[in-house]
């Protein structure tokens, strides 16, 4: 259940009863960040301890409460009282928190090296495609989330690019792609390319649109509370550019 702001987001830091906590980021602004649960302390304190707040034994309980700001792994714990049991804690969906962390996760499209919108490319001369691979754009990233005191840790990487060249042919490719060197000549790349057969005279702009679509696989696991739940998740992301193609012109 959530409480009222039960202190201030930190390290795990050990409350008393007696004293209110800080406020925390957002308190008395609507939605509570907090996220607290509760459990009966077994044995209860002594009649003249602190923790009964002015109460006596046998009125209310005191519970130790657990509270996560947000979704970090920061908590704040300290024993209440309380008059009446609190509420059953709403159970935490670990799929709902991979989705946290895939987001948290900013994926974006691919990172396109070749083609270049600025490059000059042949009819007939086999086209290296490749891109350039970081945390964002390929992978892999790794995040999690925490609610409830369950965490999920994400793990997401790119399976594959379906390149769409504009031209009608679609070619995927199951890696990033090789880079070429001078070293190839006008050899087929060895993982994804494409040769173009006519040019792009009769296109928008007189241009191909290149459109390369990245699957994004996220393998998702508990890593605490809430069991060995694990699952996987797919998501896709796109990059667009233009390139030219042109005829190879022989000169008598």
């Amino acid at each position: 259940m959530e409480a009222d702001d039960p202190g201030q987001a930190g390290n795990t830091t050990r409350g008393h009863a007696g004293s209110e906590p800080q406020g925390g980021s957002g308190s008395g602004t609507g939605s509570n960040p907090w996220t607290c649960v509760y459990e009966l302390l077994a044995p209860q304190p002594p009649a003249a301890s602190l923790d009964w707040e002015g109460h006596t034994p046998g009125d209310g309980a005191v519970y130790e409460q657990t509270c996560h700001y947000l979704d970090s792994l920061n908590t704040v714990v300290r024993n209440q009282w309380l008059a009446n049991p609190p509420p059953a804690a709403a159970a935490v969906d670990p799929a709902v928190l991979a989705q946290r962390a895939v987001d948290s996760m900013k994926l974006a499209g691919p990172d396109i090296a070749s083609p270049r919108a600025a490059g000059k490319y042949l009819v007939g001369m086999p086209m290296w495609v490749w891109v350039n691979q970081s945390a964002t754009t390929y992978g892999p990233n790794t995040a999690s989330a925490s609610a409830g005191g369950v965490t999920v840790t994400a793990t997401a990487k790119v399976s594959k690019i379906v390149w769409a060249m504009g031209d009608g042919a679609v070619v995927t490719c199951a890696g990033p792609g090789t880079p070429y060197t001078a070293a190839a000549g006008k050899s087929d790349s060895p993982t994804c390319g494409h040769t173009y057969t006519r040019a792009s005279a009769d296109q928008a702009g007189g241009r191909y649109r290149v459109t390369a679509t990245s699957t994004w696989t996220i393998d998702w696991q508990v890593t605490t509370g809430g069991g060995a739940q694990a699952g996987q998740l797919t998501q896709t992301r796109q990059t667009q550019l233009l390139i030219p193609l042109a005829e190879l012109q022989v000169l008598n």
